[in-house]
Order: C-alpha cells, then sequence, then structure tokens
C-alpha cells in the first residue's frame, strides 16, 4: 500500500438501515486534525473492533458515535429504522466509572432505576445478568473491594442492564491482566451469542481484535480515514484453538500489514 493510495469507506451491508453510517465527519482539537471529511459504515448485529495507529482517534470516533462527545462537523446515522436505539458505554477507566459510594448492586441497578423500573424489576434483571455473566461475588460489596476484573464485570452488567442495542467498549480490557482479559472477552462473546447486540471495540491489540470480532474497522494516520474493513467470519464460540486456524492467522497477517503501512507512511 503506497502513501499515495486512496482509501474508500466499506460499502453498507444493507439499505435498511441496519448499518451505523457515519459521513462527512470533522473534529479538530486545537490545531490538529483528527478527522477531515471521515466516511464510515460499521454493520448492527454483530461485533466490530476499530484499530489503527496511535493518534488516529479510535476513542474520539467512538465517542461522538456514542454521543459523548461532539463532532465539529457531519452525520451519525445509528441505524434507527424509524426508532431511537438504546445505547450503553463500558469504559477503559472501570474505577471511575463506578460510583465508589453505592454497592455494586446499586451500581448495576442505576440505569434501571433511571428508566423507572420498579425494585422488584430491577431485582429479577440484577439475577437475570449476575447468571449470564457468571457473577459470583458479593453484590451488595462496594466495588472499590474488588478486584480489576470484578469491577469491569460489575461496569459491564451495568451496560447491559437496559437491554441496550448497541453498546460501545473503549479499550474495555487494558487496565486487566491477561488471566482475566481471556475471561472477560468470552464473556462478551457469550452475551453477543445470547443478546444480538451490536458491539463497537476499541483495540490497541490485534490478537484480542481479530479473536473477538466479525469485523476489523482499520484506519490509517490523521487526517484519518478507513483503511480497510476486514471480515472474520468464524464460528462462535471462539476458542484459543481459532488463534491458530489458518484463517485466523491470515486475517491478522492482513491487518498487520495495512497497520504497518500506514505507522510507515
Amino acid at each position: 500500500m503506497s502513501s499515495t493510495e486512496t482509501f474508500a469507506p466499506p460499502a453498507p451491508v444493507d439499505t435498511d438501515g441496519g448499518n451505523i453510517t457515519i459521513t462527512g465527519l470533522r473534529k479538530r482539537f486545537g490545531n490538529k486534525t483528527v478527522f477531515d471529511g471521515f466516511d464510515a459504515a460499521i454493520p448492527k448485529g454483530r461485533v466490530t473492533s476499530i484499530f489503527g495507529p496511535n493518534g488516529c482517534g479510535k476513542s474520539t470516533l467512538l465517542n461522538i458515535v456514542a454521543g459523548l462527545i461532539p463532532a465539529d462537523a457531519g452525520t451519525i446515522d445509528l441505524g434507527r429504522n424509524g426508532t431511537e436505539p438504546r445505547t450503553a458505554y463500558v469504559f477503559q477507566d472501570y474505577r471511575a466509572a463506578l460510583f465508589p459510594w453505592r454497592t455494586a448492586y446499586k451500581n448495576i441497578a442505576y440505569p434501571l432505576q433511571i428508566a423507572g423500573y420498579s425494585k422488584t424489576e430491577q431485582a429479577d434483571r440484577i439475577d437475570e445478568l449476575a447468571k449470564m455473566l457468571g457473577i459470583t461475588f458479593d453484590l451488595s460489596a462496594h466495588p472499590y473491594t474488588f478486584s480489576g476484573g470484578q469491577q469491569q464485570l460489575t461496569a459491564v452488567a451495568r451496560s447491559l442492564a437496559i437491554q441496550p442495542d448497541i453498546l460501545f467498549l473503549d479499550e474495555p480490557f487494558s487496565a486487566l491482566d491477561y488471566e482475566m482479559t481471556l475471561s472477560l472477552r468470552d464473556k462478551l462473546q457469550e452475551v453477543f451469542q445470547a443478546t444480538g447486540v451490536t458491539m463497537v471495540v476499541v483495540s490497541h491489540d490485534l490478537e484480542e481484535a481479530v479473536y473477538l470480532s466479525d469485523a476489523i474497522l482499520l484506519l490509517t494516520k490523521p487526517p484519518t480515514q478507513v483503511a480497510s474493513l476486514l471480515e472474520y467470519d468464524a464460528p462462535r464460540p471462539r476458542t484459543l484453538t481459532d488463534v491458530a486456524s489458518d484463517e485466523f492467522n491470515r486475517v491478522k497477517a492482513e491487518a498487520l500489514r495495512i497497520f504497518q503501512s500506514e505507522v510507515r507512511r
């Protein structure tokens, strides 16, 4: 891939509003231009990882699409099909994201309270989430007494409480040790299989991005454009055996080739 090669945004998978569509996105921070006419289509009903060089705006893109920070220009269409999708967000810094004065149970219950669920409905939903995620630690304790993995699992449970249509995750494993990373990414696979929730994940680990995803959105250096949208369609549940497969290594090698070409450009 030469430095003069132009990149086209991935074509939408369908035409009925089933994608998250980003058109003409512009974003500057001071004198730094991150996006200048950025276009992309992120398929719904799948897991998509966002991967690219340092400083390319991976987390900024996620935050703009999630509505946490404003764009300077452009449009974001969440594929509403006439209805407003429910969205949720799992932050990288789970310690800052959880309310330290509330127990884990009350942290998970918080969005349910806001949505008007009764106490009985809250208890039923939290019990359902605990079973889905395999939570065995004491939810009546405060999160600061937990391990990092338990805190992030609490944050994931809270994000899933209102049954979102789209779940945004900003480097959800980066503060965890390897053992907890393996455990949590398998939990997220199980959540995806059980619910079909669209997941958009920012990752700085290429193997993790390929393993978890159905598609990997590769970005260029700023001003950022889409370098490629690679597909990985291995059946789920995926296991560590998949990491040794020819298809996994083909997709990973192609992603690495594109990434290195961008870094050197």
